[in-house]
């Protein structure tokens, strides 16, 4: 197809933002879908060359316009964090929605799917990683021509990684962490996008489910030094025991923002790496994300 049009389900995210500018790039027509007011009637408008709707995305109806007249949709919906701690909110966004999504394409004759995942989804007892994993296997029984994305920590501008330590190190000399040792393969937002990018031109890659990480694997502890590095500052990291560490997200949980969770202490019991990296066969060579530190932080 010539020009797809291609509906993104939370592209005003983290991951979204990047994805709709490597999309233009290859002069996709692209269709933003975000939430708004439920009550609202959905209105279409221009911005960053691609059209943007707003709605209730759990609205059956409303998805179903929203998907009219598309080629293929990419959901990128999602949460690190729920209110409470039962898993139902994951539930919603992750399963509940992927059904939606399923029975709207299915209902507007939408059959490619790309569905963002997590490493490890339906692995360990994280509410996250489970609800990630339903929603696998949702995908998976279908029908439609999907492909599955399971990413480990994604570094980029604006990130939950790198981003969010810059903002805890700027008024700390010391960081306490649990799971300092806890192993990630951060990969770059622009490897993402290229993936996804390459995917939609690719009938090879319907059916697949890739893997998604860098090229090197850190510890939790080396993300913080290299990230108080990048900016300069001479910063320090105790590497809480388990019991501590326990603690520290237990009362994380009941703090704003939840700088971290119950949920985010299950998740870290398991490393996010793999032995088997997607990205290089879609063609892509896995970008290192320590010469990015400066250009990921400028801003901070």
């Amino acid at each position: 197809m010539d020009n797809p049009r291609i509906a993104i389900l939370g592209g005003s995210g983290f991951v979204g933002r990047h994805l709709l500018a490597r999309l233009r790039e290859d002069d996709f027509r692209i269709r933003v879908i975000g939430r708004g007011d439920a009550d609202a009637v959905p209105q279409l408008r221009m911005r960053d060359g691609a059209e943007w709707i707003t709605g209730d995305v759990h609205d059956a109806a409303f998805l179903r316009a929203a998907f009219s007249g598309c080629d293929a949709v990419v959901n990128l919906a999602g949460i690190l964090n729920e209110q409470g701690d039962d898993g139902s909110g994951f539930d919603r966004v992750f399963v509940e929605l992927t059904e939606q999504v399923i029975a709207a394409m299915r209902e507007t004759g939408v059959a490619r799917l790309l569905q963002m995942s997590a490493l490890h989804a339906g692995g360990g007892d994280s509410h996250y990683l489970q609800a990630r994993g339903h929603a696998e296997t949702r995908v998976r029984e279908s029908r439609l021509d999907w492909t599955l994305f399971r990413p480990s920590v994604i570094a980029g501008p604006g990130d939950g990684l790198f981003c969010r330590f810059a903002r805890l190190l700027r008024f700390t000399p010391m960081l306490p962490i649990g799971r300092a040792g806890a192993l990630f393969q951060p990969v770059w937002i622009g490897d993402v996008c290229e993936a996804f990018a390459r995917a939609l031109r690719n009938p090879a890659s319907i059916g697949q489910c890739y893997d998604l990480v860098g090229p090197e694997r850190y510890t939790l502890a080396d993300i913080v030094r290299m990230t108080a590095q990048a900016k300069g500052w001479t910063r320090g990291v105790i590497a809480l025991p388990d019991a501590l560490g326990q603690v520290q997200a237990e009362v994380g949980e009941h703090l704003p923002g939840k700088p971290i969770s119950r949920d985010n202490w299950r998740s870290l019991q398991l490393d996010s790496t793999s032995d088997d990296n997607g990205l290089p066969k879609l063609g892509i060579t896995p970008t290192p994300v320590p010469p990015l530190l400066p250009r990921i932080l400028g801003e901070m």
